[in-house]
């Protein structure tokens, strides 16, 4: 799925940390050698369309729809099994502790699929979660550390998805902390962690660092998606501790609002992730969720979600039926130049706001978060326009506050969905952008000699008509 590696590893602080243990150092060399994590996680992942209703049918189906919509060629090689695997009433096995797999789900084992999976040429994942039990209820694997990861390694699982549910009350960090109470008032009977805390050392991270030390045990790469809702302020350890983090709590189908304070639109969690761009890069990527794109938004919500997630650098993993699949949803997925940003082999860092459009800069507003952004690619300089109203607006780059764009200059516009070259223009552009969809756009300078492919670039959204 990743390019090779072509420059040195730019998160000193990832490799310091990891060199702390002797396992950090083996995890770290293995994932240098392999190029596995250095680039945000592409697939498909089952939660979202299935929950815990899975079967080995179901996987080997979004397998071959992988190959066979040219899905796999674009990158997506991860087939990653969410909750509902395991065997809730055999629980383990009584003499070798390992987790039973449900035989009426899985006939021949999750080996069995692996060996399927790999076949096609594609790398299949598993679930579990750092406390007793999972979120469905089904065997977790606290204090099973080393037996699960060595189970893992056997069968062939090449990735982890590690939840965050049912752990006993002495697993409680000292200092509990969660992203949702950002900026409004939280529990009154949660103690407050003294100022300088460093949650590093909270009991949430010392729990994820013994399942990624028990990885990098094994002689097989598995790469560690940690699970556990932007707790515990994983933004300021999870480089450390594994290939991707989440950020916040369950994603819904939904542009904006949320479900009980645990799922959530993709305006609220787009809000937060804007306030935690620093973090990502090569190895290390905030994981905005798995993606809602063909579940119920609108076509140009599904537009805006997908664009969002890939030019912030998130791992980009399906969830949606690829079977029942649409035309225009497997477009979106299929968007070649926004795969390309998100994959960039050079560029590792996000797109980040250059303005906030609707609210002054640095406002957090989970309805109306940043709408103008920019980033750099090897193909250019991208500009991305992102409408949060209810109507048509038009959105207009202006040259002089975009970083890396010169007003003296002139630059052709690029429109990424339609990969179509719209014109040359002096000082700004501007185009209609309808209500919640994006703007993705890619400037390159125009001079006598030519168009200049590598430079400064931003993204948008929706272009055919230039005004």
């Amino acid at each position: 799925m990743s390019p090779s590696r072509s420059k040195p590893l730019k998160h000193i602080s990832y490799i310091s940390l990891l060199l702390s243990t002797t396992t950090g150092l083996v995890q770290c060399l293995q994932l240098q050698s392999t190029n596995e994590g250095r680039l945000p996680a592409m697939g498909f992942n089952s939660w979202n369309c299935f929950n815990e209703f899975i079967d080995e049918k179901k996987f080997l189906t979004a397998a071959q729809q992988l190959v066979d919509l040219g899905l796999k060629d674009l990158g997506y090689t991860y087939v990653n099994i969410d909750d509902g695997w395991s065997d809730k009433q055999a629980w383990r096995d009584p003499v070798t502790r390992r987790i039973v797999v449900d035989s009426k789900k899985f006939p021949n084992g999750i080996s069995g699929l692996a060996e399927e999976v790999h076949g096609m040429g594609l790398k299949l994942g598993i679930y579990s979660d750092r406390g007793t039990k999972t979120c469905a209820s089904y065997p977790g694997s606290m204090d099973y550390e080393e037996i699960d990861a060595k189970t893992f390694a056997d069968w062939g699982v090449d990735y982890l998805k590690y939840d965050n549910c049912f752990f006993p009350e002495e697993e409680e960090d000292k200092y509990p902390w969660a992203p949702e109470w950002w900026n409004t008032t939280h529990d009154g009977n949660k103690v407050t962690a003294p100022e300088g805390y460093d949650f590093s050392t909270s009991r949430s991270a010392e729990r994820y660092r013994i399942m990624r030390d028990a990885l990098a045990k094994q002689d097989r790469i598995i790469q560690f998606g940690m699970c556990n809702w932007g707790h515990a302020h994983v933004e300021r350890w999870g480089n450390e501790t594994a290939q991707s983090w989440r950020i916040w709590g369950d994603i819904l189908p939904q542009w904006t609002s949320h479900k009980d304070f645990i799922a959530w639109g993709v305006m609220p969690i787009l809000n937060h992730a804007l306030f935690h761009l620093s973090q990502t890069d090569f190895w290390g990527h905030a994981d905005m969720d798995m993606l809602e794109v063909g579940n119920g938004l609108t076509e140009a919500e599904d537009r805006s979600h997908f664009a969002l997630w890939a030019i912030l650098k998130s791992p980009l993993l399906i969830g949606t039926p690829l079977d029942k699949i649409s035309p225009q949803t497997l477009a979106v997925f299929k968007n070649e130049e926004l795969i390309a940003f998100n994959q960039d082999a050079v560029h590792g860092g996000p797109a980040k706001p250059y303005k906030w459009g609707i609210n002054p800069d640095w406002t957090w507003n989970q309805t109306h978060p940043a709408e103008y952004y920019s980033g750099n690619s090897t193909r250019g300089l991208h500009v991305f326009m992102l409408n949060t109203l209810d109507t048509t607006a038009v959105k207009t780059a202006v040259f002089s506050e975009i970083p890396g764009l010169d007003p003296k200059k002139r630059y052709r516009v690029h429109e990424m969905w339609g990969g179509k070259d719209i014109g040359d223009y002096d000082r700004e552009f501007s185009i209609k952008v309808e209500s919640h969809d994006i703007a993705a756009l890619r400037f390159n300078e125009v001079s006598e000699e030519g168009i200049k492919v590598q430079g400064s670039g931003h993204y948008a959204r929706k272009a055919p008509d230039e005004l």
